[in-house]
Parts: C-alpha cells; sequence; structure tokens
C-alpha cells in the first residue's frame, strides 16, 4: 500500500489550498484516512481525520472553521480543503491511513501507513 500527497504549495495569508492523497494497494472503506503536520522545529501534530466505518470527521482546534476533510466514495483519497490559511498553518503535510481501527485516533502510532508529505508555505 501507498499513498502519495498532492496539492502543496505556496499561498498568501489568508488564501485557500486543497490536498489531496490517494492510495493505491487497498481501500479503506472501514478505516480511518487523514492528515498530520509538522512544521520546522516541531513535532508532528495530528490535524484531521475521517472515518469510513462511522463516517465521521475530527480537527484539531487550530484548524476548525477553516479546513474540511473528505474522501471519494472508493475510500482511496482523502482531500483537505484549506481555508483561511495562516502563517502557523505553515507545515510539511502528512497524509495517513489506519486499517485495524474504525474509530479516529489522533496519535501518530495507531497509523499504519504514510505519505511522502507536501510542503504548504503561508506567507505574512
Amino acid at each position: 500500500v501507498q499513498l502519495q500527497a498532492f496539492g502543496g504549495g505556496l499561498v498568501q495569508a489568508g488564501g485557500s489550498l486543497r490536498l489531496s492523497c490517494a492510495a493505491s494497494g487497498r481501500s479503506f472503506s472501514r478505516g480511518v484516512m487523514g492528515w498530520f503536520r509538522q512544521a520546522p522545529g516541531r513535532e508532528r501534530e495530528f490535524v484531521a481525520a475521517f472515518s469510513g466505518s462511522y463516517g465521521t470527521t475530527r480537527y484539531t482546534d487550530s484548524v476548525k472553521g477553516r479546513f474540511t476533510i473528505s474522501r471519494d466514495n472508493a475510500a482511496t483519497t482523502v482531500y483537505l480543503q484549506m481555508n483561511s490559511l495562516k502563517p502557523e498553518d505553515t507545515a510539511v503535510y502528512y497524509c495517513a491511513a489506519n486499517s485495524r481501527s474504525p474509530a479516529i485516533i489522533l496519535t501518530r502510532p495507531a497509523y499504519d501507513y504514510w505519505g511522502q508529505g507536501t510542503l504548504v508555505t503561508v506567507s505574512s
């Protein structure tokens, strides 16, 4: 299974970007697909996730109301629509997937598969 992330780039504060992550080799209809990010000098942190089993989403507090996670019906691609971007959103964004648990877990060890990361830079 491979996850490949797309869509990062440079944007001004207040702008928008849409990240995509495509899974090859399997679908995650009953698992969880999500996004983490890692800013320079900081640990990788949970951003958002989508549970295929429950149809639920979860966000870290700092992105609520600005970011929206969604998934395609085939359960192989997850998207992160990022609006009203702030300089503090600057980070490498990683997609992740968990096939073992239908519940959304915020910690990194819960995720079996990781994408290569895509850089998002928000200028002030």
